[in-house]
This record gives structure tokens, sequence and C-alpha cells, in this order.
């Protein structure tokens, strides 16, 4: 073993992810496989260990196996399999594990996502940087004990099943025909949506499937596998109008995330697929259901999950919807914990994660794309009408300025919209904002996650929050008409400053 390796480089609040060869290797993979076992107590029980396409997956996977049996825990070996894959296995199998994934990040990049049993998650709150210090002492030094036992290997394929369950959970046998166009970005959905959404592993359903760079590459020769940037879409709104497709769906690289494209190849925002999602999702529990055996009795209030700058029309709907809407902060650890703790049915994301309760809390692309398909297989509307309903606000969408003073932009902001709370960089009240184009309006300020101000009257909002890892600060804004969402934009933009992208 090497110690050249420091693993505070590599290790995330939510994952880990690093440079192949360089923050990320085989050796400190072997010592990571250890300590997982160590920190989460796992020697003796099973560990589910998969991997993505990228070619050093199955390296890294074979030296998380050596590390974590060398430390006593049984290693079931999943091969390959999308991020939810893992999420399925661990809740199904009741069972902690690890995917090799770096997501949307280009090839040279690879990490690991981990799950504990019942797929909760390992973050930086849960145990994730404890097994980075208990791997970095191992990588210093050179050398991992061996456990009085040493653990097994064993190889299980979790494809049928993972299939089988998302179709529990989404009946799609009795929707009008529809021919959807699936651009899987050379990553994990090349794979997975054969078995869910085809018929190489179950029967057909009345789904023409025209694929878009299926073949499982992780050098990613077509395009990145990042949905979230609109240049990455352009080969499926081009192959959907082309097609004369009714729906396009992308994936990201560990098919985690999905995005959806109408009839006319546009966009359809994540908070409207939020919205549609979350209405049936509302609608299943207040009726009651049995999934995987559990019998979830009817609920009269069912709560749905939104991060806070996920469209306002979201917790208007689940209010609407007889449902009670809860905002969190961004991040699938901050989600998850609230789907737990709160029972949730269902949340969303604006970054196109989605978290269903009968998934174990976990997100899954697949799953909410099951739903947009029968939403719109069930009646006539094409998707753009469909989608309409659920997205009747402005919104600006990500705006990233590059600001080296993060508080010092946020705080020019505060002294225009709300002048008292300018000085202070944790406070959290309300003040009228004064001298600029929108002077008189009362606002309400939070910090829950970043810096949200937002008019009274409820005629818009915006959003500044800093981000932890490139000197970007990341403006959302929303409001019930164009111009004002472009007067927000405006004059908050100015006041930040710095080069916008």
């Amino acid at each position: 073993m090497t110690t050249s390796v420091d693993l505070s480089q590599s290790f995330k609040a939510y994952d880990v992810r690093g440079l192949v060869g360089d923050t990320i290797t085989d050796d400190s993979v072997r010592a990571v496989g250890a300590a997982f076992v160590d920190v989460l107590g796992l020697a003796g029980s099973r560990v589910l260990v998969g991997g993505d396409m990228r070619p050093s997956s199955p390296a890294f996977a074979q030296a998380f196996a050596e590390g974590a049996t060398r430390r006593g825990a049984d290693v079931v070996m999943l091969g390959l399999i999308s991020t939810d894959m893992l999420y399925y296995a661990c809740g199904v199998e009741d069972a902690a594990g690890v995917v090799f994934t770096a997501s949307h990040n280009p090839a040279a990049y690879n990490g690991m996502k981990m799950a504990q049993a019942g797929a909760v998650p390992v973050s930086s709150d849960t145990g994730l940087y404890e097994i980075r210090d208990v791997a970095q002492r191992y990588l210093d030094a050179g050398d991992i004990p061996a456990a009085e036992a040493s653990g097994t290997v064993s190889e299980q394929d979790m494809l049928a099943g993972y299939a089988s369950y998302l179709r529990s959970l989404v009946d799609l046998s009795g929707i009008r025909p529809l021919k959807v166009v699936v651009d899987a970005g050379n990553g994990m959905a090349g794979k997975t949506t054969p078995a869910v959404l085809g018929d190489t592993v179950l029967s057909a359903l009345p789904l023409q499937i025209e694929p878009l760079y299926f073949e499982l590459d992780g050098t990613f020769p077509n395009h990145p596998a990042n949905p979230l940037e609109p240049a990455n879409l352009r080969d499926l709104q081009r192959a959907v109008v082309d097609h004369g497709a009714d729906i396009g769906l992308a994936f990201d690289g560990d098919a985690d995330r999905c995005f959806v494209i109408d009839e006319k190849g546009d966009p359809v925002s994540p908070s409207a697929v939020t919205g549609l999602v979350a209405r049936r999702e509302i609608a299943r529990a207040k009726a009651g259901d049995t999934v995987n055996g559990t019998v979830h009795a009817p609920e009269t209030e069912p709560v749905v999950i939104h991060n806070l700058i996920t469209s306002r029309s979201v917790p208007e709907l689940v209010e609407a919807e007889g449902g009670r809407a809860v905002k969190t902060r961004v991040g699938h650890s901050f989600i998850k914990a609230v789907m737990a703790q709160e029972h949730a049915a269902f949340g969303g994301e604006h970054s196109a994660h989605y978290y269903f309760r009968d998934f174990y809390n976990a997100d899954t692309g697949m799953l909410a794309a099951m739903h947009v398909l029968a939403a719109l297989g069930e009646q006539q509307l094409p998707l753009s009408e469909l989608a309409a309903e659920y997205n009747p606000y402005f919104a600006s969408g990500e705006i990233n300025s590059e600001v080296q003073d993060k508080v010092g932009a946020v705080s020019r902001v505060l002294s225009v919209f709300a002048p008292s709370l300018a000085e202070d960089a944790t406070a959290s009240g309300q003040d009228t904002v004064a001298g600029t184009a929108l002077a008189g309006t009362a606002v309400t300020v939070d910090r829950l996650d970043g810096t949200t101000v937002s008019a009274q009257d409820g005629s818009w909002w915006f959003n500044l929050r800093p981000s932890n890892t490139e000197p970007f600060l990341r403006f959302n804004g929303e409001a019930h008409d164009e111009q004002t969402m472009a007067t927000v934009r405006d004059e908050v933009l100015g006041l930040v400053g710095g080069q916008g992208s």
C-alpha cells in the first residue's frame, strides 16, 4: 500500500469523488473498504458492491471487496449497476453497500456512493468522515490488519428484481401507446431502460423505445452524461422532434437523475415533474396501498418534501391536493433524512433528484420517469399541455456568478433589499425594500440554505447560495410574470457583480 493519497481531497459531504490514479486509487479504495466495515460494524455481515460503466469501476470494486473481506465482511458482488439499483439492493436485502460511480463527472473521475442497510445514506453526518479517517490511518500504516475470520465473496444479479419492483409501483400496462426517446448518455440507463421499460427482462409495455447512446461507455464518446447542462440535451431534443415522439427522457451517468423533454423538444422543468409526481403520490397515499408486503393505511395529509429553490407552485399544489409540503435544504442526505423523519410519500429537488418512500426514501430517476409516462399515457393531451398546468410561474433557472467574496456580494444585495439585515450573515427576518425598482415591497429573508428573499405578497422570490467547492454564487429566482422575474434577476445580479455563467 502507498501513502501518497490524501483522502480529504476525494471525500465530499455526500460521497467520494476523485481523479482516477491521483486522488482515488486501488490502494485508497482497498483501505476505504476496510474502514467501511469497521466504522459501520459490518464484520460478519453482508456488504453489497457494484459499479457503473467507467473503465476503472471493476478494479475499484475488486479492491473494495478485498479490504472489506479482510476486515471480516461477506461481500456480494452486484456487477454493473446504476446508483438507484444499489439503493434498491440495500433496501430489499437490508444490507449496506457501495456503488462505484462519479455520476455526471467526466471520464477521468470515479468515486463511491455508500448506503447503510435499508438504503440509509452514508454522509458526513452519518459516518462518511469517520470512514475517511480510519482509511487514512490504514494508508499511512501501509497495511490493513486481518480480522479473526476473513469474509467471503459471492455474486448476485439484482436487475430483474429491480425492474419488477419498479413496475409494481407504477402500472404502465394499460396506458395508450407512447413513442419514447431515451438518451442514456452511454451511462447505466443503457442497461436499466431495456429492463424496466423494454422487454429484455419483463413483458413488453405499450412503449416504443427509441434508444440514444445506450452503449455502456464510461469514456462518454457522444456527450457528457450531465443532462443538467442544456448543451447535453440537444441531441435528445432533436431526436424527439425527428422521431415524432411523445416524450424524451435523459439520464445522467449513474441513472439516478432523469430529465424530461416534451413532444416539441422543450425541457419540462424538474419543478413541474415534482408537482406532477407529487399529485400522483398524494392520491396514492390517501388511498392506501400494499408495497413489498407492507400495508400502508390511507393517510389524511400525505407529506411531500421539496428543496427551497423548487418552484413555489410545488407547495401550492401539494396543499391544494390535501397534502403537507415540507421545505428542506438542497442535497440528497438532507432530503432523505427529512423523508424519514416526516414519513413523507415523495420528495423532489430542482436538480431532478426524486425521492420515494416506497423506494426506501431514496432517489430514482427511473421511477420518476415511469410516473410521467403514466400521467401522459392515461390521458390524451400532449406532454407540453399536460406539463403547463404544473409550471404557472416564470423562473430564471440557475445562474452562476464567479465571485471571490461571496459574503460581501450577499451583503450588497441585502443592503438594498433588506438593509437592516445586510451586516449580519446569519440573520433571519423581514424588512422593506428601499431604493430599487421594487421599492416598497415587504420581504421575508431566511437562511435555511444560502439567502432567500421573498416578496410577502408572493409575487417573486430569489435565492443566493454559495458553492462549497467553486468561487460561484448561485442565483435562482421566480416571479408571477416574466417582466418581474427579469427585473428581480437583473437587479440582484447587478449587485452581485462577477462574471455570470
